[in-house]
């Protein structure tokens, strides 16, 4: 009778599953009638013009959430936005929530579902017992003050954050393994470095077959193979926080974080949704923390203020430029993928950069989707529909299905699906086991078909194309919310580009390039860059006038105002006026951006906080003085002297680097330190000086490295960035650069993309298995390179298909004091 026991006496855990916790409800209102009131007062405001219209949605999805229960839900998740957007936090509600007319009417997401016919399904079905996902991005700077006013507001017992099981990857598995068999620290990272799979261990050699000297043994790659995917540690989920009614203890151990005033549950994600326990994605977005650090130093030097809502929407210039490629620092779309597609799409609207964020993807480039869109997008392919029924599911995307809604869509109109019935297929994209999920509605889909007078090879087509995207479908609602925060972003580089490096700067680490390659782009842009300064710079970098009456005369004024009344451009993908729209607004011409201490090596926050209080009561006299007052060391002392830091003491940097030495007595009383004078020492050279900017701040503010060998290069035959566009098709040439990225994503059957960079712009250079492999020493340790290849220029997109690879210095060892040791390009993140 074991198992009429076992039955007996098992208790079933989700019975334990505790409830949210109560939220404040004015008097007079249950939590269902003061969720329909915002909605109400939302909705009054936002559908002003089409209110009537916008009812039956609304109403339809109210009452969805009324038979679930879910309104609590939906008022946490207001409360938390409205308290963010009290505290001066930008915030947006992104993925399946775009998706719900009422998170926009209580202005939880900025995508209005109606207007592009979004399905609520995606979003919540009747089907579906758990509460829906709404992922809320927060100004990651400040996310941490949402997150500990949550568990202020709800209780320290009754919040916590939820964990995150970290599994093996290469790199990680390859160091364990290293570690546990004895080796030592030196081998552990020699071997973990070589790694250049994230998902696999790969034993590189040469092109002859020998083993590359820094490959593991084969133990190592043996066991570390074994342990890939495995659990390794827990750690805090990016944003997740669970909220109960009662403690959380009560149900899941918790225990505290490493991190002050955190505390974090015991389980993983996917146990606490099988529990029951209701998750809330507070995630850190580096670009909205971007957006408003500019947003605040346009108020603050040019006294204008903008907000996501008062930028213009859909202005031709910033479409102009985004169709040159001029996207480096811009959201989501600085990738050299975005970079080599922008100028083939050739964006004109808001939508049109909803298309480009979800057509590089690796579901659409596996799919198949991306070549037959580009092609009709330029009126090379005639645009046609799998059947006449879903010409208006697939209008949007000229035939070409790219979004998971358009396949709900597709099963709702041709099928006969219920939402409920699409919300199934809706999840069985990206599961493990979405093959077979979909085939449990194939009867379904087929009879809807014949229905609809289907059949044949015409549906089996129809249903092919709906496995095949099981497997790459993108959100439409993702891409929307993620497309304001593009147009944002590529209307401040555009009109603000000081501002909007500055911001860049102080959100580091983030995006895709380096501060070097930011800096250099803004430089190329007409922004002018002054190194660290003693006397003049802030904690981090920010705006300086260029001379007195620049402030005075309105700054930034003329140019972002004026941008408010340009005409719409012509109808076509290609204007005439695009140039001279961009000639008008690119520049800024009134401010210069001074680079904040903390870009100095060494010099850390609180170190530049005391910097600039105790210059703020007096001027320092010399660096004697500085050490005094602020307490600094010798190191960091000669790191401000390398920067260029105390040039304002009338001083050489070598004579400032002299003087650091002795300025290590801060205990000294003014007028009492000794003040050697110091010897004749020569001037840097500006190689020198453009080494020492990089050694201390990572960023040469006025000189590329690559300016030095100009002449040299030219003299050999070696062509600059900006030549390459205009040269024939399958012409081999040699170009020389920076390596700023290495990349090698896995729907590129192993070839590698490099971004070389020197001071004229940036290229996309294509590297096959083959060729990797004869030069991959060079490429995995050089950081200037010559690249011999063929050009490939296509539809305004230009690429360098490698053929031969060297070292500059080993070519023309003068470059080797011009390419800092310094650098370091980011591989295959």
């Amino acid at each position: 009778r074991s198992v009429q026991v076992a039955g007996e006496t098992a208790f079933d855990l989700r019975r334990a599953a505790p409830r949210l916790p109560q939220t404040h409800v004015p008097a007079g209102f249950t939590p269902m009638g003061w969720l329909r009131e915002l909605v109400r007062r939302g909705a009054d405001e936002l559908y002003a013009h089409d209110r009537a219209h916008a009812e039956e949605r609304l109403q339809r999805e109210l009452a969805v959430i009324e038979d679930k229960g879910f309104c609590g839900y939906f008022l946490i998740v207001h409360d938390i936005v409205a308290e963010a957007r009290r505290r001066g936090i930008l915030c947006q509600g992104r993925g399946s929530a775009a998706n719900s007319a009422v998170c926009y009417a209580l202005r939880i997401t900025a995508v209005d579902s109606i207007r592009y016919d979004l399905p609520f399904e995606r979003f919540l079905a009747s089907t579906r017992d758990e509460e829906p996902d709404i992922d809320v991005d927060f100004d990651s700077g400040r996310r941490e003050e949402v997150i500990q006013w949550v568990y202020d507001t709800f209780g320290r017992r009754n919040a916590a954050q939820v964990a995150n099981v970290i599994s093996y990857q290469p790199r990680s598995a390859v160091r364990d393994v290293a570690k546990a068999l004895g080796f030592s620290v030196g081998q552990q990272d020699a071997w973990s470095k070589n790694i250049e799979s994230w998902h696999r261990i790969d034993v590189s050699s040469d092109a002859d077959g020998t083993p590359d000297p820094g490959t593991p043994p084969e133990q190592v790659v043996d066991l570390a193979g074994e342990l890939l995917k495995t659990p390794r540690h827990l750690g805090i989920h990016s944003g997740g926080m669970v909220l109960t009614e009662r403690p959380v203890g009560e149900v899941v151990p918790i225990e505290r974080a490493r991190m002050d005033r955190r505390t974090v549950v015991q389980w993983d994600k996917d146990d606490c949704a099988w529990m029951g326990l209701v998750k809330f994605d507070l995630l850190g977005l580096g670009m909205l923390g971007a957006i408003q650090r500019t947003f605040d130093l346009l108020a603050e030097h040019v006294g204008e203020r903008w907000d996501l809502a008062s930028i213009p929407p859909e202005e031709p210039a910033v479409f102009d430029m985004l169709c040159k490629a001029d996207s480096v620092g811009v959201f989501q779309v600085e990738s050299r993928a975005q970079i080599g597609t922008l100028p083939r799409l050739r964006p004109r609207s808001y939508y049109d950069l909803v298309i480009e964020i979800a057509l590089i993807r690796p579901g659409p480039i596996q799919g198949g989707a991306v070549h037959p869109y580009i092609r009709r997008r330029l009126g090379k392919e005639p645009v046609e529909h799998i059947h006449p029924l879903l010409e208006p599911v697939l209008e949007r995307t000229l035939g070409v299905p790219l979004f998971q809604e358009q396949l709900m869509q597709i099963a709702m109109t041709i099928g006969d699906c219920t939402g409920d019935d699409a919300d199934l297929l809706r999840r069985a994209m990206g599961s493990k086991r979405g093959l077979e999920r979909i085939e449990k509605l194939r009867e379904k889909l087929y009879a809807g078909m014949e229905r609809n007078g289907i059949t044949g090879e015409v549906a089996d087509g129809i249903y092919a194309r709906i496995q095949a995207f099981a497997h790459f479908g993108f959100a439409e609602s993702h891409a929307l919310s993620f497309g304001l925060l593009v147009y944002a972003s590529s209307w401040l580089k555009l009109h603000a580009p000081a501002a909007f490096l500055a911001a860049l700067l102080r959100s580091q680490p983030m995006g895709f390039y380096s501060p070097q390659s930011l800096t250099s782009d803004a430089r190329r842009h007409g922004v002018e860059v002054r190194r660290p300064c003693i006397e003049r710079s802030q904690v981090h970098a920010d705006l300086e006038p260029l001379d007195p009456s620049a402030r005075s005369e309105g700054g930034l004024s003329t140019g972002l105002s004026a941008c408010t009344h340009r005409e719409q451009p012509p109808a076509g993908l290609f204007d005439p006026d695009a140039d001279h729209r961009l000639e008008d607004h690119r520049r800024d011409g009134h401010h210069a951006v001074r680079l904040g201490l903390t870009e100095v090596q060494g010099v850390g926050e609180p170190d530049a906080e005391r910097i600039v209080a105790a210059r703020a009561e007096r001027p320092f006299d010399d660096m004697a003085d500085v050490v005094r007052r602020t307490g600094l060391s010798v190191a960091q002392m000669e790191a401000l002297a390398t920067a260029g830091a105390f040039d304002a003491f009338g001083i050489s940097r070598r004579q400032a680097l002299w003087n650091a030495g002795y300025t290590d007595a801060p205990d000294l009383l003014p007028g009492t330190a000794v003040h050697a004078p110091p010897p004749m020492l020569p001037g840097m050279s500006d190689v020198e000086l453009t080494v020492a900017d990089l050694w201390a701040t990572r960023i040469s503010p006025d000189t590329h490295p690559f300016e030095h060998l100009r002449t040299l290069l030219q003299g050999e035959g070696v062509l600059a960035v900006q030549d390459c566009p205009a040269v024939e098709t399958g012409r081999r040439v040699r170009v020389a650069g920076l390596v700023t990225h290495k990349q090698r994503p896995y729907t590129a059957s192993g070839v590698t993309f490099l971004n070389l960079e020197d001071e004229t712009g940036m290229l996309n250079v294509v590297v096959f298995a083959d060729v990797w492999k004869r030069h991959r020493r060079v490429l995995q340790n050089a950081a200037g390179i010559v690249v011999r290849g063929v050009v490939e220029n296509v539809e305004g997109a230009t690429n360098l298909r490698a053929e031969r690879i060297e070292r500059v210095e080993v070519l023309y060892p003068q470059a080797a004091q011009a390419i800092s040791r310094r650098h370091r390009s980011r591989d295959f993140r």
